[in-house]
């Protein structure tokens, strides 16, 4: 069958958009290779009705109502290759399945890159975070380290004075000038140029010089990139972010191909539950739109 929309990406911002589009209706299929990018957190903070609940659990309940719905279909599986043009979509899963739909959607979030410190990706999403407004407050105001990746760092650890006592740990990642610094000892933030060395306990800074430094939980600005290629090989344009690279779409999150829309972290910033949601909602009702208008 051809479905009427082919969402890659059954997380927060897929599922938000397939709600759309299932209660219009419309046949929708998704495509999940359960990939989600807070697999490791052991809780979601600051989306309203969800928040200090566990990412997986949230997850599945939005799966489960949307299974409520008689025209959903769900794969749990890998999209290997996508290709076509506006109505006449294909996106071939891993198991050797093509699948054809009008509109194709990628919601397929994105990926980390952490800067190479021993042990610090062992502790990401448990100790060590991106998002204040996420997991800030439950370190209670204590000892915060932010570990430089660079000229974002600064901005991060300016900041982070609102959830605790701030300490910048430059890591040979970042040139701090004296305007820097200044703005930097205003906000009460301690600066330690020695490298670190590794990682250990739960939030430990081990030094170079032998010191270490113990925190009640660490901020690293990661840069991002799609977790999947799919897109990018089927021809969407990429757009720089002082975040990372994502997918570039328009106000109605059209990627630069007729007919294939994104959302979710892989082609929005900042990046957080609450934000996907409604990324991704707005994402469906607009493909929902495009089902129903023809292109003038």
């Amino acid at each position: 069958m051809t479905h009427d929309v082919i969402v890659i990406g059954g997380s927060y911002a897929g599922m938000a958009a397939a709600l759309q589009l299932l209660r219009a209706r419309r046949s929708v299929l998704v495509i999940d290779a359960g990939q989600r990018r807070n697999r490791t957190a052991e809780a979601s903070h600051g989306f309203l009705g969800q928040d200090g609940v566990d990412p997986g659990r949230i997850a599945a309940e939005g799966r489960a109502q949307l299974e409520l719905y008689q025209t959903l279909t769900w794969i749990e599986g890998e999209a290997v290759a996508a290709g076509g043009s506006r109505d006449s979509f294909e996106v071939l899963t891993s198991d050797g399945t093509r699948h054809a739909g009008r509109r194709l959607l990628f919601a397929t979030g994105v990926r980390d890159a952490l800067p190479p410190v021993e042990g610090l990706a062992d502790r990401w999403g448990r100790h060590a975070f991106h998002c204040p407004y996420c997991h800030g407050y439950e370190l209670e105001m204590g000892r915060i380290g932010v570990i430089a990746t660079g000229p974002s760092s600064l901005h991060q650890a300016l900041m982070l004075p609102e959830w605790g006592q701030v300490t910048l740990l430059v890591n040979d990642a970042l040139t701090l000038d004296e305007e820097a610094r200044a703005e930097l000892d205003a906000r009460g933030i301690a600066i330690e140029e020695t490298p670190i060395a590794r990682l250990s306990a739960e939030a430990t800074a081990e030094l170079t010089d032998g010191r270490s430094l113990t925190f009640a939980g660490l901020f690293v600005a990661s840069t991002t990139s799609p977790a999947t290629p799919l897109a990018q090989e089927m021809g969407c344009a990429l757009q720089e972010t002082p975040m990372g690279m994502q997918l570039r779409t328009d106000d109605l999150k059209e990627t630069s191909i007729p007919g294939a829309y994104a959302c979710g972290d892989t082609a929005r910033m900042p990046h957080s539950v609450s934000l996907a949601v409604a990324d991704g909602a707005w994402a469906g009702a607009t493909i929902h739109r495009s089902l129903i208008f023809p292109v003038a």
